[in-house]
This record gives structure tokens, sequence and C-alpha cells, in this order.
């Protein structure tokens, strides 16, 4: 197995080097073939590495970067002025084939941005996408896409999301024809708008494994190994699913601190509750892929821990390991290739 090299935006998020650096030197001793790039200002990403006792080395190096792109820095700022930014030398990295892959908390708007105006797009790829991975009630994971990218789209958007979901999970996952789900208000074909109509068609004759439409509680059933919708219900999906598990854990825990009987409760309960809290925890699920672009890149959630960022380098790793952007160009080739086909039929 080939060694890996992933570029790191180590000023990106909320918590800046003080979780990325950790995260990155975790991902280090777990991967023997990884090797990391720490993309940001050297004296910053410095202080943290002499904080946990480690240097640079053949595995290890720190690539400057003069300006930190912030949470709330508008998109032409991040895309046009600043230019020598920690994301935007970690993209180019990626670009120049120094690292295979890059990972970022920052904002996700400029990270999208700055990604496809330095790595493009994929041939045949009209619209980048954001996926990211759920629970599922059969102990795997629904993955789901877009999640805010494109919040206005076409039924061939629709089916391009379709094409690079499955690419993805026959990458990461393993299965060479994961089912694909059309998100919709109803399984039925006449069910929703013009638009999911006219996708569930060109759907069926994609030659995906396409299951039909599903609904909203399909998504943690784990009908479907794909979900597909626009970028508009798909983030308004998941922002509601993280209020109600966050909702959750709240109400579950305050129920328990109650008084001293339901705290000897939670006492007698607690193996089963530290295996719920491990399989529904988000720092599991950290890191959502942004598909379509000329190189794979991952962004993590801003306020993520150490765990939660070491999470999103691996999701890195695994798609380079699996060969996503391969899979997804052979895809839309093929894709392409068979609507002509089709076209001279006619």
């Amino acid at each position: 197995m080939r060694e890996l090299t992933i570029a790191v935006d180590a000023m990106g998020g909320d918590h800046g080097p003080h979780v990325t650096v950790k995260s990155a030197l975790n991902i280090l001793r777990r991967y023997q073939d990884v090797n990391i790039v720490l993309v940001g200002l050297e004296p910053a990403v410095e202080a943290e590495l002499k904080a946990n006792r480690v240097a640079v080395g053949s595995r290890l190096r720190i690539h400057h970067a003069s300006e930190i792109v912030k949470m709330d820095d508008p998109l032409n700022v991040a895309l046009r002025i600043k230019k020598d930014s920690s994301m935007r030398q970690m993209a180019e990295l990626v670009k120049r084939g120094e690292a295979d892959a890059g990972v970022s908390a920052g904002n996700t708007g400029a990270l999208m941005a700055v990604s496809r105006f330095v790595l493009k797009t994929l041939p045949g790829i009209e619209r980048p996408a954001i996926a990211s991975s759920l629970p599922a009630s059969t102990g795997g994971r629904t993955y789901m896409l877009d999640l805010g990218a494109n919040v206005d789209c076409s039924a061939g958007h629709l089916l391009q999301f379709a094409i690079m979901g499955a690419s993805l999970v026959s990458a990461v996952e393993h299965k060479e024809r994961p089912s694909v789900g059309l998100l919709n208000i109803g399984e039925e074909d006449i069910k929703g708008n013009d638009v999911a109509k006219r996708a569930g068609e060109l759907l069926k004759a994609s030659g995906l494994n396409f299951h039909g439409n599903v609904e909203g509680n399909d998504i943690y059933k784990g009908t479907v190994d794909v979900v597909v919708c626009d970028g508009f219900v798909g983030n308004v999906a998941l922002k509601t699913s993280e209020g109600l598990a966050k909702l959750f854990a709240e109400e579950l825990r305050g129920s328990f601190r109650k008084n001293y009987f339901t705290k000897l409760a939670a006492l007698f309960a607690w193996s089963v509750l530290r295996a719920f809290k491990h399989k529904l925890d988000p720092r599991r699920y950290n890191g959502a892929s942004l598909l379509g672009l000329n190189g794979v890149i991952i962004k993590s959630h801003g306020s993520a821990d150490v765990y939660a960022f070491e999470q999103a380098i691996s999701k890195a790793v695994e798609e380079v390991r699996g060969g996503l952007l391969r899979r997804i160009a052979d895809h839309v080739g093929n894709h392409h290739a068979q609507s002509i086909e089709e076209g001279h039929a006619a």
C-alpha cells in the first residue's frame, strides 16, 4: 500500500492548531503509511508541536501560510483577497499533487468556493455537492447529499449527485452496487414536484441500483445506502436532525439528574447509556466530503474536538485509498457514453 499525504488546514475551525495539530499527530500514530502537512502560520503550528513534544520529520512537515480565512469572512475575501490563506494553500497542495487530500474545519462556503476555484470539477460534473454519513438503525451508515452546496437543482444535477454518492459508498464501504433513494414526500412515483419526478425517471434509467423514492424517516432506517436531495432540503434535514439529537440528549440528561432515585437508575443503566451515546456520537460521523472536485477535500465541523477532527482526516484517507476520484470519473463517463448510445438509438 503506497504512502499517502494529507494536507491539514491547521488554522481552520473554532479551535485552530490546538485541535488540528493534536488530531494530525494521532493520525500519524494510527496510520504508519500516512504523512501530514500542517498548513498555517508557522510560529503557531510550531508552538503547538512543541507543546506536544513533537518535531517535524520525514512524515510531518509545516507549510507556511500567512493568512487565515475567518468563519465570518465573505466569500470574496476568502477567494480574491486572502490568497495566501491556510485554506487556499491546502487546496493548492492538492492541486500540485504534493498532497493526496485536504482537510479543513473552516468556513464551509469559503472552502467550497476556494476548492472549486483551485481544483475545478471533474469532467462531466456540473456542480460539486456536500455529502456526509448519518447513523442508521441497521448498524451501518446512510450517506446523504447534497447538504447545502446547491439550493436550486435540476433533475440532471440530482442524477449526478446520485452517481457521486454511489461512488463514495463504493470507495469507503466497499459496496460495488450501493442502493440509492431519492428523498421525496412519498414513495409513489407520482409524488413530489416536477424536478423530483423527472429525477426519478433519470435515476431509473441510469444503471444505478435505484430503490425509488424514500421519505425522511428512511434516512435513519438505513433503507438505502445513499439518499439524494437538493441542498436546501438536505441542509434543513441535517440541521433538524442535529437539533433533535441535542434536545434528546439534554432531556435524557436532565431526567436522570432530577433526584436521588433517577440518579441511581442512571447508575444501573450506565453501560447501556454509554453504548447508546457511542453509537449516536456525532463526532464519529464528522467530516463531509466535497464531491465532484478534481481532488479529495473533507470539511470538518467548525467546533470539532480532537477526536472529531481525527475522524475527518480518516475519511480523507479512506476516500483516497478507495479511489474515489477514479470511481466518480468512471461512473460519470459510463453514464455519458450510455446517454450517447441511447440518443443514437433513438
